[in-house]
């Protein structure tokens, strides 16, 4: 790699790191090209990211991040997934390692919290910013709801009222 390489990787790399809100470190040593192609894909579906960096260009774009807690972790051959939305990269790595042992999180960071692989596994758990949208909007919507109901109420059971008196007096 020139230096013009370099500086670009540096650049992209920092730009990742500056505007993405979760980070996920991983060993991939030992998987196959196939395994490796599963796991990109499987990333780019749920709205994340999967890049393999050199470790000490990786480790300079981390200079004056929020993320620079993970700057540690970066030793061996190590995989960096990240996203915007802050569980999609965990949820995704922490699924592909349970079927694949030869992908080891290491850990990562969410903002300026740096996360150990228990901390992944937990945001992995969560869910997705989507669902918790849905989960929102129906919270909003019950009450809506429930309040149509209660107006329409009163009105229903004087209908049945004067409906009964209209049965009885006809019998």
């Amino acid at each position: 790699m020139d230096k013009a390489a370099k500086k670009d990787a540096v650049a992209s790399l920092n730009d990742v790191f500056a505007n993405t809100s979760v980070v996920v470190v991983a060993h991939y040593a030992g998987l196959t090209v196939a395994q490796f192609q599963k796991l990109r894909r499987e990333m780019k579906a749920n709205g994340a990211t999967v890049k393999v960096a050199k470790n000490r260009l990786a480790k300079i774009a981390l200079e004056g991040t929020d993320v620079a807690s993970i700057s540690n972790l970066l030793t061996g051959p190590t995989l960096i997934a990240y996203s915007n939305d802050p569980v999609a990269a965990p949820k995704v790595a922490t699924a592909f390692a349970k079927d694949n042992d030869k992908l080891v999180i290491l850990g990562g960071a969410m903002g300026k919290t740096a996360l150990n692989p228990d901390g992944v596994k937990a945001l992995a758990t969560m869910p997705s910013l989507d669902e918790l949208r849905a989960k929102l909007i129906g919270l909003i919507q019950a009450p809506a709801t429930k309040l149509a109901q209660l107006t329409n109420a009163p009105a229903g059971k004087l209908a049945r009222v004067v409906q009964a008196y209209a049965d009885k007096n006809a019998a």
